[in-house]
This record gives structure tokens, C-alpha cells and sequence, in this order.
């Protein structure tokens, strides 16, 4: 299934929030180390620009990426209230990658990002904080309408002598109001048949911490008395006493190369999840309760309630094929399974046309759609006898198309310079998003890369 729709996908198919002293300190510590990271940064490519060897690396010189993307959807089935309600979000990431040769055979690289977000609906987790009349269709002006992401993700490769045998070692720590993060994994990959086939084991584990958040109306000592309704407002909620979260994936791919112009691969991930999978101020609805108000608020009758485990199996391929010297075509299909009752297929295709010797264009399309979690119900249709529900259109069955548009700036060259970094490459591309649930979303991005001298 997808995550965010199509903000930041970088997950291989899997698929993440407000001023609170817990926030504000785990910001800082994750900005120090940070600070202390881009310090080693600039000694590690001072070392390199004045390395003098002469021997054939895996990379030759320190290489820089700098991205950015600016995301905005707009939708009307928000999870926060129940699957009916505003879903308007903008995101802004930044991201600086540092790829570094340590020596012939090893490769030093450290990705660190920032991303900053404002969410109408995550405001409702209180929409009584600033709001004159409450109403799940509006934000609140309250803190919780915005969020800051920072994360760091150091990885360390090395290749054998002939360059048949590559492994790597990596790690991940994020940090965000409500939700910390830290993993691990490692790869192991073989060239055979003169480099023509190659076979990729790779791990991970993230071993994540809520710090959870619920919904104001369901908080110990809450009371309100603009609270309308038949008889009392009873929820049935109780805090989850599980509060954290943990990962393990293992991927395995195959990539071939088939004739002189086709390339193809296939990759197969396993993935086990276990521990709060439910997001805590996600609200639901029972069709057997009354219903309470404050304004045109509806107050929770609970959060999501979903199982402690999750196993997910995607599993696909990519056909590439070189039409000629301006134009390669770029197929991809996942299918994916997973213990809640979703099934998906992915498909897309993207056709690099290259305009001239330094520009080439990108049109992409993209085709998904699933079926509904066994545990998905819209607004007042669940039970309270149930044990597991959601409201959350994520996990509904529904189609998507994802149109996009690309352009390309690459200069081997590199005749254009900043500071002591030649430009390679520019990188601007535009993609707009339709679900048939209604969700509607356009993502930009634009990426550079600079290369040492």
C-alpha cells in the first residue's frame, strides 16, 4: 500500500507531527549532532580535494547532492476526524548528501534532512485550541498544525579489488513531536558473468518510540460544556500500553542484463512489523453510539484500534529498454500482499528523451490501486464490538494515476562551478497526484549534484 500518497516514496513500497517540550528537546540534540556531522563534512572533503593518488577508486572525488521538494494535497476523508474532514497538507524537505572516498574500495556517505510540515487535519487532534466555531472541515490555530521531521542516515560501503563483491553497512536515526527512530541494516552484493548479472541481500531493522498523542476529548480530566448530545458522553477509549514500534525487512533483487539495448530486474521484501501499529489520535466513529458535538465537532468515540503485527510481501520487476541514442523506456510493476487484507498493483512506465547532448526530458506515468484493510470502515459504520477498525482512506480500496513531467540538466564537464564543486547535474521535476477517494496532491522537486575537484 502507499504511504503519504507520493510524499517521499523513497520507501521501497511500504510507506510517517507539534510544539511539545519533547519535541523541542530531541529537535536540539538531533540538530547538535547534525552540526558536528557537517563539520566532518567539510574536513573529509578537504582531505579528498588534496588527495594526490593516482589509483583507480570506486569514486573518484567527493560528491554533493543537494534536494529539495515542496509537496501540497488537499482532500476531504481525514483520519484524524473519523474519514471526513479536511486533509490539506504542505510539506517542504530538504536533504544534503555527501557521498565521500575514503580510499580505493570504500565510500563514506551521510544523508541528513529536514522536513517541515503544516497539517489542517493533524490540527484537529485539538480543534478546540484557538477555534470560534469547531469544525473538522477548518484547522485550528493551535500548535499542532505543524511539525518539524530531522533525520540523519550515515552509510559505509566497500568493494572488493575486481569489483564483483560490494557490501554496506548503514544506520538511521530521525526525530519529530511525537515519534523517534533508530535503525540499522547492511547489503551484501555479487557481480557475476563479467558484470552482466548481479545478485543484492540486503537488511534492515528500526526499532521506533511513540510518544503518543490523543485526541483532546479523550485526554484525562477533559471537559467541555459546549457539549451537546442524547445522554453522556462515554467514550470507550483506554491508552495503548505498547508504545513503540518495530520493523524488519529483507530484500532480495536480481537484475540481468538480456541484449545489448534490454535490462531487466526483480526484487522480492519481506516485512515484519510489530508492537503500536495504531496511530493514536486517529479517531472512529460506532454506528451504535450516540453521537456528541461541541459546535460542528464530532467528539471520538475512540481511536483506531489495529492488530500488533503486520506482515508485508511486495514483490516486482523493471524492464528497461534502449530505443536508440535520444530515447530509453523505463517499465516498473509491484504487486504487494500484506496480513491486513491488501492487495496492490503498481505499474509505471518512464520515457527519458534526450533533447540535446546536455538536456533530456522526463515524462513519467504511474498507475496504483488496492483493496480495502480487512479492518477499514468509513465514518459510523463500525461496531464497538469489534475488536480492530479504522477510518483511516489509506487503508480503503481505491485507484490513483500519478502524471509527471521532468527535465534534466547534466554536464560531465562539470564548466560550470560553485566554490571549488564543478555542477553535474540539475534535476526540476513536477508530478501531479488523483486518488478516487478525492485526495488530490502535486509534489515538486529539484535536485543538483556537485563533484569535487
Amino acid at each position: 500500500m502507499e504511504v503519504k500518497q507520493v510524499v517521499v516514496v523513497a520507501v521501497t513500497n511500504s510507506i510517517i507531527m507539534k510544539g511539545k517540550p519533547q519535541q523541542i528537546k530531541s529537535i536540539s540534540f538531533l540538530g547538535n549532532v547534525l552540526f558536528v556531522v557537517f563539520l566532518l563534512m567539510g574536513a573529509f572533503v578537504f582531505a579528498q580535494q588534496n588527495d594526490t593518488s593516482y589509483q583507480k577508486r570506486v569514486l573518484e572525488t567527493s560528491e554533493v547532492d543537494l534536494l529539495f521538494s515542496y509537496y501540497n494535497q488537499d482532500g476531504t476523508h481525514a483520519a484524524v476526524t473519523g474519514g471526513e474532514g479536511t486533509e490539506e497538507l504542505t510539506d517542504a524537505t530538504s536533504t544534503i548528501v555527501l557521498r565521500m572516498p575514503m580510499n580505493e574500495d570504500d565510500v563514506l556517505t551521510i544523508d541528513v534532512g529536514l522536513s517541515a510540515y503544516t497539517s489542517a487535519s493533524s490540527s484537529n487532534i485539538n480543534p478546540l485550541d484557538g477555534g470560534i466555531n469547531v469544525t473538522p472541515f477548518d484547522a485550528s490555530s493551535g500548535e499542532s498544525r505543524k511539525d518539524l521531521l530531522a533525520y540523519i542516515n550515515p552509510t559505509y560501503s566497500h568493494s572488493s579489488e575486481d569489483r564483483n563483491t560490494i557490501w554496506s553497512a548503514n544506520a538511521y536515526v530521525s526525530s519529530e513531536y511525537d515519534y523517534f527512530s533508530i535503525g540499522f541494516g547492511g547489503s551484501y552484493t555479487k557481480l557475476f558473468n563479467e558484470k552482466n548479472t548481479e545478485i543484492s541481500l540486503s537488511g534492515k531493522v528500526f526499532l521506533d518510540k511513540w510518544n503518543p498523542v490523543y485526541p483532546i476529548e479523550l485526554r484525562e480530566g477533559f471537559f467541555d460544556n459546549r457539549i451537546t448530545g442524547n445522554g453522556t458522553y462515554d467514550p470507550i477509549f483506554s491508552e495503548f500500553d505498547k508504545e513503540t514500534r518495530n520493523s524488519y525487512s529483507l530484500s532480495l533483487s536480481f537484475s540481468q542484463i538480456l541484449s545489448e539495448k534490454l535490462q531487466g530486474a526483480l526484487f522480492l521484501d519481506l516485512v515484519s512489523q510489530n508492537g503500536l501499529l495504531s496511530t493514536p489520535f486517529q479517531r472512529v466513529y460506532f454506528a451504535d453510539f450516540e453521537d456528541f458535538y461541541i459546535d460542528d465537532f464530532q467528539l471520538a468515540d475512540n481511536v483506531e484500534q489495529l492488530p500488533d503485527t503486520r506482515l508485508k510481501v511486495p514483490f516486482g520487476g523493471r524492464l528497461n529498454y534502449y530505443l536508440n541514442d535520444l530515447v530509453v523506456l523505463r517499465t516498473y510493476y509491484r504487486y504487494y500482499w500484506d496480513d491486513w487484507g491488501i492487495t496492490s498493483h503498481t505499474a509505471s512506465v518512464e520515457v527519458p528523451f534526450k533533447v540535446t547532448d546536455k538536456f533530456t526530458l522526463y515524462p513519467t506515468y504511474r498507475y496504483y490501486t488496492q483493496t480495502a484493510a480487512d479492518y477499514f470502515y468509513p465514518k459510523e459504520v463500525a461496531l464497538s464490538s469489534y475488536s480492530f477498525y479504522t477510518s483511516d482512506y489509506d487503508l480503503s480500496g481505491y485507484d490513483a494515476h500519478q502524471y509527471g513531467m521532468g527535465i534534466q540538466y547534466r554536464d560531465i564537464f562539470t564548466t560550470a562551478r560553485v566554490l571549488n564543486f564543478g555542477l553535474k547535474t540539475v534535476d526540476l521535476r513536477f508530478s501531479q497526484y488523483d486518488r478516487s477517494d478525492g485526495l488530490n496532491a502535486f509534489i515538486i522537486t529539484l535536485g543538483t549534484t556537485f563533484v569535487g575537484n
